[in-house]
């Protein structure tokens, strides 16, 4: 019964959002309370769980995307997105330009949470869009399908890193494994998938398009430096506590926080992509605002999106399917990743779908003697399937590439269907021989 309500909501949702053509932030607001009544929520408990549901979800986020959109809206407007997009192209060329965005979303994406990723790549995949007049999805899409992988199945990410803590496997070896399965995974999902979507129509966010070219661009080093200025922090900080006997472990614990690391970012751009550039800083103030305009109402989807997943799970909806699916007669891998994947198609989040997943199929993997590694995997890839309407990612792709909820579903929820489909496989292969 639980799961028919679910599903009923979902399917709610994406007729209120595609043919009653309501705004997605009401839409989620209304199937939210609808989900709590009929899950049978105490009825004054349904508004705090909404609450909760999107400060959590927004208050982990909101600095986040505010601070990459006003990054990348600076990068655009001072030209240091279009040195970017150039010096891309003159790398890689127009034929190969997807495996470039590959190999910057795959390194990019291993030291970063993957909102950040996404913010701070989405205005280089605009310039290149703009600037050579090729499809957004085409060159978008193999990039967020490494970032997508990496947030999945590699360690240092929160959910495969907690999972790797509960089922007591091997953090190297879940990584090295994890790489053998994710390379092949990208190839087909990103680059070689993306080819198949040329026909949609993407019109991104025009935040990253310059709107007149700049008078005084900054030089190319310059360009790359700022861009990549979260990423070499994040690294950094992320390094730190393994070099013992260096000083200020506490500052770099503070400095490697990822909302601090946007500010440091935003920043340093202020001055290198603004200030000594020309620009005054009113003027780059005014570039700041217009950024948090473009994304406001992104802002407050994915805040309700969040608000839908907390009424799931404190209604205990997730746990009441994992336990149903817990007696399902199949091995104990494919298993891990069957209920990773309905819990994630049912609530909407990959870390809430591993980690509820691997709460019970723990004492299995005991019993049954299973690779704990290999366990990692394949709930990892489990909980990257069926991105659909209640999944913040979705809105993410949606609203920034400005395409249709059909088109959406077409060319993201499949992308991310393929990752978490060729994971398992990737997985029941190695199992043959680890």
């Amino acid at each position: 019964m639980t799961i028919t309500i679910v599903l009923l909501c979902i399917v709610g949702l994406v007729l209120l959002i595609a043919l009653g053509k309501i705004n997605a932030f009401v839409a989620f607001l209304l199937i939210s309370v609808v989900a709590g009544v009929l899950l049978g929520m105490p009825l004054a408990d349904i508004p705090k769980s909404i609450e909760k549901g999107m400060g959590d979800t927004l208050g982990s986020l909101v600095i986040i995307l505010c601070f990459g959109a006003m990054l990348g809206k600076l990068l655009a407007e001072s030209g240091a997105a279009e040195k970017l997009a150039a010096a891309l192209m003159q790398a890689f060329g127009p034929r190969y330009i997807q495996w470039a965005m590959v190999v910057a979303g795959f390194v990019i994406g291993i030291p970063l949470f993957y909102g950040i990723g996404f913010v701070l790549l989405v205005p280089l995949i605009f310039s290149v869009a703009y600037q050579y007049k090729l499809p957004a999805i085409y060159i978008g899409l193999p990039m967020l399908s490494a970032l997508s992988v990496t947030h999945g199945f590699l360690p240092p990410h929160p959910s495969p890193t907690a999972l790797v803590v509960q089922f007591d496997a091997n953090m190297g070896q879940t990584l090295l494994y994890g790489l053998a399965v994710a390379i092949p995974t990208i190839i087909i999902a990103g680059p070689l998938f993306a080819r198949t979507l040329t026909g949609i129509v993407s019109r991104p966010l025009q935040a990253f398009a310059a709107t007149t070219p700049a008078a005084n661009p900054p030089g190319t080093a310059n360009s790359f430096f700022t861009a990549l200025l979260p990423v070499l922090l994040l690294m950094l900080a992320a390094g730190y506590p393994f070099l013992t006997g260096l000083p200020f472990q506490r500052v770099m614990a503070l400095l490697g926080q990822p909302s601090i690391v946007m500010l440091l970012a935003v920043a340093y751009a202020t001055y290198s992509l603004g200030l000594k550039q020309g620009r005054t800083m009113p003027q780059i103030m005014a570039i700041y605002a217009d950024a948090v305009k473009d994304i406001s109402m992104i802002l407050l989807i994915i805040g309700a999106s969040g608000a839908l997943k907390q009424v799931l799970t404190d209604s205990g909806a997730s746990l009441a399917i994992a336990e149903q699916l817990q007696h399902v007669a199949l091995p104990p891998l494919v298993l891990g990743w069957l209920m990773a994947a309905i819990i994630r198609a049912c609530v909407g989040s990959a870390t809430v779908a591993g980690l509820t997943t691997a709460g019970l199929i723990a004492p299995l993997l005991q019993q049954t003697h299973t690779n704990p590694n290999l366990m990692v995997l394949a709930v990892g890839a489990g909980s990257l399937m069926f991105s659909h309407v209640n999944d913040s990612g979705f809105w993410l792709f949606k609203e920034y590439f400005n395409v249709s909820v059909k088109d959406t579903l077409r060319s993201w929820s499949v992308m991310e269907a393929l990752v978490g489909g060729l994971g398992l496989v990737g997985v029941l292969l190695l199992d043959l021989f680890v």
